[in-house]
């Protein structure tokens, strides 16, 4: 492990997360200016299995921000341009009325195409790929795309890998490696993970359900009321919480939820970005384009979400438990507990992995991350 003695605090704070295996285990790393200050790890991946370095983690969400990074390391050569319409791209995508939506849209949840449930029919639909791109590709997007945004809480990753695919003309994991793994010299990047590393594996728990509701019930009980019809059909497709602990979805190509990471992997992307785009003394992104990721797109209310967001270019607001937020930062949390972001104002990046979903009262989040970063920017800031 590293710590350093600045950041004893922050380390503090994270091993007393984990004093009981009904904690779980988890891994967090920092990074300040590019420079290394803490990476450690405690707990258990299983009941009988104590974390370890090389443990990776399912991060749902916070793969969305590696995902929009393969994107915009593609822009910063201008491969692809924000302005265009994706169907400039992935010509199929024009139908139904999506000609006009661009890039941006796509990056700030602006395409309309949040409906994942019912997209592809069975439980096991989602696994297929091809059949979920062309279902997309014929969807009509939800009109209320030209008033703001709608979390694409599921269909996310789909729609940019399926772009990046069009762009380069190679697979979706292939170019992740080229454009993320190789660069920053860290292979854990994974949506389909290699079986021989699939050992490493924490294993998720509890069960995803929303409160003490089966999730079958809470899905379909939220689909019919308003406002919470729009974060039922963006992100409860059926059997979803089945899903996410089958071993088989390490075989499919997920980006908006099932990349599996290091919390090392995801703090060297994002210290890249916290520092000007230079990590190891190599230029990863430009600081135009860096400046260009971090620019609030949109103000108003998400309609899935209910509240209002202010989308980045692929990324949301950093939130920390503390009065005083960290304006300039950026990055991608996931459901249940992970996330990562860097704040390039500070120089600070940060990433944690863990696979104790959530807390007591619900599977789908709390505190530990806002808690931990609290703690990492006001050491970062000497007060």
């Amino acid at each position: 492990m590293h710590v350093d003695a600045r950041f004893l605090p922050l380390a503090d704070r994270f091993f007393a997360m984990y004093r009981q295996p009904n904690n779980g285990g988890g891994a967090l790393t920092a990074y300040v200016n590019g420079e290394l200050v803490l990476d450690i790890w405690a707990g258990w991946a299983d009941r009988d299995r104590r974390w370890r370095r090389d443990t990776v983690a399912l991060s749902f969400s916070t793969g969305k921000g590696v995902a929009s990074t393969v994107l915009h390391r593609l822009a910063d050569r201008g491969v692809v341009d924000y302005d265009e319409p994706v169907a400039t791209y992935w010509p199929e995508f024009a139908s139904a009325g999506k000609e006009r939506i661009t890039i941006r849209d796509m990056l700030t949840h602006r395409a309309g195409l949040h409906r994942v449930r019912g997209l592809v029919p069975g439980k096991t639909g989602l696994l297929d790929y091809d059949r979920v791109v062309a279902a997309l590709a014929a969807a009509r997007p939800d009109p209320r795309r030209l008033s703001g945004p709608g979390y694409h809480a599921v269909t996310y990753g789909w729609i940019v890998a399926e772009t990046v695919a069009r762009v380069t003309g190679r697979g979706f994991t292939e170019v992740v490696r080229a454009e993320i793994a190789e660069p920053l010299g860290v292979e854990e990047f994974w949506y389909r993970v290699p079986p021989e590393h699939r050992h490493r594996i924490a294993k998720l728990f509890p069960h995803l359900s929303p409160g003490a509701v089966s999730w079958g019930v809470a899905s379909s009980v939220m689909t019919r009321l308003r406002p919470f019809n729009g974060l039922a059909e963006a992100g409860m497709p059926e059997g979803f919480d089945e899903l996410v602990r089958d071993p088989i979805v390490h075989d499919a190509v997920m980006p908006g939820w099932n990349g599996v990471f290091t919390s090392r992997a995801l703090a060297k992307m994002y210290a890249a970005i916290a520092n000007d785009g230079v990590i190891d003394g190599r230029r990863f992104l430009s600081s135009d384009t860096i400046e260009r990721m971090g620019e609030v797109q949109t103000f108003g209310r998400d309609y899935v979400l209910g509240a209002r967001v202010n989308w980045r270019l692929g990324y949301h607001p950093v939130f920390v438990a503390n009065r005083s937020q960290p304006r300039a930062a950026f990055g991608h949390y996931g459901v249940g507990g992970s996330g990562a972001y860097a704040d390039p104002e500070t120089g600070l990046a940060l990433g944690f992995v863990t696979n104790r979903m959530g807390n007591a009262m619900t599977a789908l989040g709390d505190l530990r991350l806002a808690r931990l970063g609290a703690v990492a920017q006001k050491t970062v800031r000497g007060r």
